[in-house]
């Protein structure tokens, strides 16, 4: 087994500060030429488009300072199990022109993880039920084994690229989660999700440090026998400028970033939403995506109060993960409390569906289910649907954007998704 590769964290930015083209460069120059990148099999490990990112300025730095040095130079993007990109999303992703790639980056293969692919998928070891118990801190204990993208797995050197950011499963996103979920395959990413879930999403989103979820990724990451380093970025959300930047592996640099992260991407309210208005930016194709406007909201939400998912581009729920059409949405206890019925739907999907519908409780003598906060689809997806998992309807040709934004009684969030609501009454 080759030697993993250790460098010192490096920094550039701050909380609410601009990197400019040129820093960066300098400070990818800096990092990188030390490495022992010759000769290697390279692969980039990168966000998919539900992402802000600064992808082309990144990805074009990285690749000018590699492409003569390595063996091989690929470029894996982290769906997880999310859709594919198409040929032309990835173009736009990538900040070329059609037909464009090769031009823009002549010597590097630019490929979706294939986890629909069983070729392309590599298994790496087993997590056992007793590491289970021990990482998730009691949630589970359950034997899992850890698959990885074979591209990652058969690289000499993995390097992330990618942006951190509150998140509803780990607490804070980035680092080895671009390995898994991002590159793996269902079993763990859905054991992941399902722990995540048991500890709830009000708890978990945002939480900085080692959670649960995340001491099970590093662990499940650690199996991969290659080198894993970052650039682990903080990105301004919606304009997609790089604030902050750290170099290292996959854990130091995201530890870096995730500190950052937790001060410039949440953000504290002293009353409680009672109506939440969340825009939704296009990035987010379906409800199985888009549902981060409600998870980001729900912490800072009043009982009893709405979120309404406004995304007019939104056509269905889920393009992939079509057992959600047969669940619903419903709180944690609705599917604990009655594990027979549903035990064998992926815990991955049971996980989404809880983690949109939040908190609430579950009475299995009388099927009466109440939920803390109401959610309410604005989309394309008709209202007999809608009713069928569980969520409201509000036909979004009849809102009014300016209207909404002079109600007292309801906060607009444009571009939502990224930033995270919290009540400053539970601020530390």
């Amino acid at each position: 087994m080759t030697e993993l590769i250790h460098p010192p964290v490096d920094t550039v930015g701050g909380p609410h500060q601009t990197v400019s083209e040129e820093h960066l460069d300098a400070f990818v120059a800096k990092n990188l030429d030390p490495i022992d990148f010759d000769g290697k099999k390279v692969v980039l490990i990168v966000p998919d488009g539900t992402r802000s990112c600064p992808l082309p300025l990144i990805v074009r730095t990285v690749h000018k300072h590699l492409i003569d040095r390595v063996a091989s130079l690929e470029c894996v993007i982290a769906l997880g199990t999310h859709s594919y990109m198409e040929p032309d999303e990835i173009e736009r992703w990538f900040g070329v022109e059609p037909g464009g790639l090769e031009a823009a980056y002549p010597g590097m293969t630019i490929v979706n993880h294939e986890w629909d692919d069983p070729s392309m998928i590599v298994n790496v070891g087993t997590l056992t039920a007793e590491q289970i118990k021990e990482l998730s801190e009691g949630s589970m204990e359950e034997e899992v084994p850890v698959e990885i993208n074979r591209r990652v797995v058969e690289a000499d050197i993995n390097l992330v690229l990618g942006p951190v950011f509150p998140h509803e499963v780990v607490g804070i996103s980035g680092g080895n989660k671009y390995f898994i979920p991002g590159c793996a395959t269902h079993e763990a990413i859905d054991l992941s999700h399902w722990v995540g879930a048991l500890i709830g999403v009000e708890d978990m989103i945002g939480k900085p440090g080692i959670t649960p979820v995340r001491a099970i990724i590093n662990a499940g990451s650690e199996l991969i026998p290659s080198s894993r380093l970052a650039i682990c970025m903080v990105v301004q959300s919606g304009s997609g400028e790089l604030e902050f930047a750290a170099f290292g592996t996959t854990e130091d640099s995201w530890a870096e970033a995730a500190k950052v992260a937790s001060e410039t991407h949440v953000v504290y309210v002293d009353e409680p939403f009672k109506k939440v208005l969340a825009m939704m930016p296009t990035r987010y194709d379906d409800i199985w995506t888009a549902a981060k406007g409600c998870y980001k909201t729900q912490p800072a939400m009043a009982d009893g109060g709405e979120v309404v998912i406004y995304a007019p581009h939104v056509t269905e729920v889920s393009e992939v993960h079509k057992e959600i059409y047969d669940i619903g949405y419903h709180c944690i206890e609705y599917f604990t409390k009655q594990w027979d019925r549903f035990k064998d739907v992926p815990k991955g999907v049971l996980a989404h569906s809880t983690h949109v519908r939040g908190a609430g409780t579950y009475d299995p003598e009388t099927g009466v289910e109440n939920n803390r906060i109401k959610v309410t689809l604005a989309t394309q997806i008709p209202p007999e649907v809608c009713a069928q998992v569980n969520m409201g309807y509000l036909d979004p040709d009849t809102i009014d954007i300016e209207q909404w934004e002079a109600d007292p009684e309801v906060t607009v969030q444009p571009n939502a998704g990224e930033i995270l609501y919290r009540l400053a009454s539970e601020k530390a």
